[in-house]
């Protein structure tokens, strides 16, 4: 599988993934300029965490329009794959990729610890070698993370089975106390309609080597490739 990771000005995750792809997953790894036009025929496309363009207005509003977002845009629209993890995530609503957005915290401050979230469908290509009842424990850092939708979308996205992960606690119950940031029903992660788009807030990148004493983000990893080199 060749990966393809969009640099923004701002990107802070972006040698994060590369990394993992790379070092830790055995594949071919491209970093995108955010002006480039050229996907380099990449099979998957993966938008870090970070403060693309220092978050001025709204965060990802200003990447949404960067050069190679109409490519992106495009390579989603005819089916590829695309993936998000906290400021991609925020992209890619803003982008209109994916449903609803990405509010400041309910506490209006930036978070940055361990969490605890659960797979909430096996039916994707980032969750099927996650166990339904598995708690992963994953690093957040944000500070607009807070998802929101509105009623109608939120019916359509647990109807659909579009809800990728739920905040929980340590054995598993998705309760308001595990809630870190005020996120509609604990999610954590949505996909699009097509099932090919998705996106989080949780960094699994920063959980997915022995050397930091934790790979419970790797089964996400691993979910992708075994679909999509299956």
């Amino acid at each position: 599988m060749k990966v393809g990771v969009v640099v923004f000005p701002g990107s802070n995750c972006d040698q994060d993934l590369i990394y993992v792809f790379d070092k830790i997953l055995g594949q071919e790894v491209v970093p995108l300029w955010h002006k480039d036009h050229d996907l380099q025929n990449v099979d998957f496309i993966a938008l870090p965490g970070g403060f693309s363009f220092g978050d001025y207005l709204r965060s990802g509003a200003i990447a949404r329009f960067s050069p190679i977002m109409q490519e992106v845009i495009a390579f989603a629209n005819k089916g590829g794959y695309v993936m998000g993890i906290c400021n991609g995530f925020q992209i890619l609503t803003e982008a209109g990729l994916l449903p609803g957005g990405l509010l400041h915290n309910t506490n209006r401050k930036f978070i940055c610890k361990n969490v605890y979230l659960k797979a909430q469908t096996q039916n994707s290509l980032v969750t099927s070698a996650i166990a339904p009842n598995q708690v992963l424990n994953i690093p957040i850092a944000h500070g607009e993370g807070n998802f929101y939708a509105h009623a109608d979308e939120l019916k359509k996205l647990n109807d659909n089975d579009q809800v990728l992960f739920r905040y929980c606690d340590a054995v598993g119950n998705i309760t308001e106390e595990a809630n870190p940031n005020g996120s509609i029903e604990n999610i954590a992660g949505v996909c699009n309609a097509g099932r090919n788009v998705f996106g989080m807030m949780p960094h699994p990148e920063r959980a997915a080597d022995a050397i930091l004493g934790n790979q419970d983000g790797l089964p996400l990893f691993e979910s992708i490739l075994k679909m999509v080199n299956a």
